[in-house]
């Protein structure tokens, strides 16, 4: 029987996901992390993106979280993210839509335009989709 740890994914809205793993892969901000039972201990920031667990017993699930942190304890890995959800709960047309406005503003720039709120927008539909392209594979 393979080694698990405890994982929690928390939204600001409600808990997504609470049971024994043994693999977690997530989005950080320097880039992807992997954490197995016994990792050391860490506190890291998450960029938006999916988030991929292997439960116990080696089946997958993937989730899109939008950012936040990612902590490991002895035994317990805890994401918290302002949004997280399934990956199958993404709404595909509407990431899509979103990307589509962004880069449209992005082009159009007008006085009212604000880059950074178009950039991050762009960013956060393009992780739902990567999200949903994974549990599409």
């Amino acid at each position: 029987m393979a080694m698990t740890m405890h994982c929690d994914i928390v939204s600001a809205e409600k808990s997504i996901f609470s049971g024994m793993v043994e693999m977690v892969v997530a989005a950080g901000s320097l880039g992807d992390l992997g954490i197995a039972p016994g990792h050391a201990p860490l506190l890291t920031a998450l960029i938006p993106g999916p988030v991929k667990l292997i439960l116990a017993g080696g089946e997958e699930e993937i989730f899109y979280v939008s950012g936040g942190f990612l902590e490991v304890q002895r035994g317990t890995v805890t994401l918290l993210s302002d949004t997280a959800l399934r990956a199958g709960d993404v709404d595909e047309a509407a990431a899509l839509k979103a990307i589509e406005e962004a880069e449209h503003a992005m082009a159009n720039q007008s006085a009212e335009f604000d880059y950074s709120i178009a950039a991050a927008t762009l960013a956060e539909a393009a992780a739902q989709l990567r999200a949903l392209r994974k549990i599409r594979r």
